[in-house]
C-alpha cells in the first residue's frame, strides 16, 4: 500500500525494520490503535540452523510476512505501520513493502547490533529517510546514541533514539522522530 491521498484522508506508510528478534512486532503492537495484524509463526527445528538465537534464546516465534498497524493522527491523517520480517530469507518482500513509504524505523538490539546493518544499507541505498531506534532490552548494556551512530557508520544527521518497544509513549516518540526527520529531508531536497 503506497502513501495515498484521497478526498477523505491522507495515509502515510512507515516501515519498521531491523534484525531478527529486535522487537519490530512489539513496537507495531504497542503503538497501533487497532488490533495489529501479525504473521507470527512458531520457530521450528527446520529453521534452527538458519535462525541465530544468540542473545534472544527465549524467542519462540518469528514474523514470516509482515506486521500491520494503524495510528490516526487526525481524522484526515493516518499512519500505516508495516513491520518487516527480520531474517534474510524474507528480505525479498522489503522492496514491495518500501514502495511509497514516507520513511522507516530501523530497530536495533545492542546485543546483536550487526543484525540491523542490512536494514540500514537497504534504506540508505534507496534514499528512504530512516531513524535508528535502539530497543533498550532489560539486562542489556545501554549505549549512548552517538556511540551507536558511530558503530553503524550512519550518515551525519541520521537520528538515533533510545526506546522501549513495549511502551506506547516510547514508540510514539520514535515515530515522531521519524516524521520530523523525513519532513526535514523532503524540505532539504526541495531547496534549490
Amino acid at each position: 500500500m503506497d502513501s495515498a491521498r484521497s478526498d477523505a484522508h491522507v495515509a502515510l506508510k512507515i516501515l519498521v525494520a531491523g534484525g531478527f528478534g529486535a522487537g519490530k512486532t512489539t513496537l507495531v503492537g504497542s503503538v497501533s490503535e487497532i488490533r495489529p495484524l501479525h504473521t507470527e509463526e512458531l520457530l521450528t527445528e527446520a529453521g534452527r540452523p538458519i535462525d541465530r538465537l544468540e542473545g534472544v534464546e527465549q524467542k519462540t516465534t518469528t514474523t514470516v510476512a509482515m506486521d500491520f498497524g494503524r495510528i490516526t493522527i487526525h481524522r484526515d491523517l493516518l499512519l500505516y505501520l508495516f513491520g518487516t520480517p527480520g531474517q534474510d530469507r524474507f528480505w525479498f518482500m522489503w522492496d514491495e513493502l518500501a514502495q511509497g513509504a514516507l520513511g522507516a524505523v530501523v530497530l536495533a538490539d545492542t546485543r546483536r547490533l550487526g543484525d540491523c546493518f542490512p536494514a540500514v544499507d537497504f534504506f540508505e541505498h534507496r534514499g528512504i529517510p530512516f531513524v535508528v531506534a535502539v530497543n533498550c532490552f532489560d539486562g542489556a548494556r545501554t549505549y549512548e546514541a552517538g556511540y551507536v551512530a558511530d558503530a553503524l557508520d550512519l550518515d551525519p544527521g541520521t537520528p538515533v533514539v533510545l526506546c522501549d518497544a513495549r511502551e506506547r509513549e516510547s514508540g510514539k516518540e520514535v515515530l515522531i522522530s521519524l516524521v520530523e526527520h523525513a519532513a526535514r529531508r523532503h524540505a532539504d531536497q526541495r531547496r534549490p
